[in-house]
C-alpha cells in the first residue's frame, strides 16, 4: 500500500496558502497562476481552513458577494480534515469520499508538510493497479519481468 509520505515524494513540494485577510479574488488569482483547486489558510504559522473553488462557487457568487471585497477567512471551510505521512492513500480515499472533499493537508507533529489532492490518489492509485496487473500477466505467462 502506497502511504501519503510515498505519493509527497513523488509532488514538487510546494504548498501554496493564503491568509485569512486576504481577498478571495488575490486567492483566486494565486490559485490560477498555481494551476491548483485549493489554497491552505494560514495564519501565523497554523492552518486555520482551506479555500477551495468550491468555496468561492458557493460562498460569493451565490450569496451576492465581491471577491474584491470579502476576506477569505470569511469563505474558508474552517473545519479542516487531515491526514498523516504514514497514512494509506486508500484511507484519504475514504475520508475524502465520507466527507465530500478534494483536498487534505498532510500534517507531521502539527507541521504542515504538504497537500494531497483526489486527483493526486487517482493517479497513485493507478499506477500500483498497473504494476500488479503487469506483475499478474508476468505470472500467468511465465515471462521475466
Amino acid at each position: 500500500m502506497i502511504t501519503v509520505r510515498q505519493l509527497l515524494g513523488t509532488k514538487s513540494g510546494d504548498i501554496w496558502t493564503i491568509a485569512p485577510e486576504a481577498s478571495v479574488y488575490e486567492a483566486l488569482q494565486l490559485m490560477a497562476e498555481k494551476n491548483v483547486g485549493a489554497l491552505l489558510v494560514v495564519e501565523a504559522g497554523k492552518l486555520v481552513g482551506v479555500f477551495s473553488e468550491r468555496d468561492y462557487a458557493r460562498k460569493v457568487i451565490l450569496k451576492g458577494k465581491s471577491s474584491k471585497e470579502t476576506a477569505v477567512g470569511e469563505l474558508m471551510s474552517s473545519t479542516v480534515y487531515y491526514v498523516h505521512p504514514e497514512q494509506t492513500i486508500e484511507a484519504c480515499m475514504a475520508l475524502m469520499t465520507e466527507r465530500r472533499i478534494r483536498h487534505l493537508p498532510v500534517l507531521e507533529q502539527d507541521a504542515l508538510v504538504g497537500i494531497v489532492s483526489i486527483g493526486d490518489l487517482g493517479k497513485a492509485i493507478i499506477s500500483q493497479q498497473e504494476v500488479v496487473i503487469r506483475d499478474l500477466e508476468h505470472y500467468i505467462t511465465g515471462a521475466p519481468r
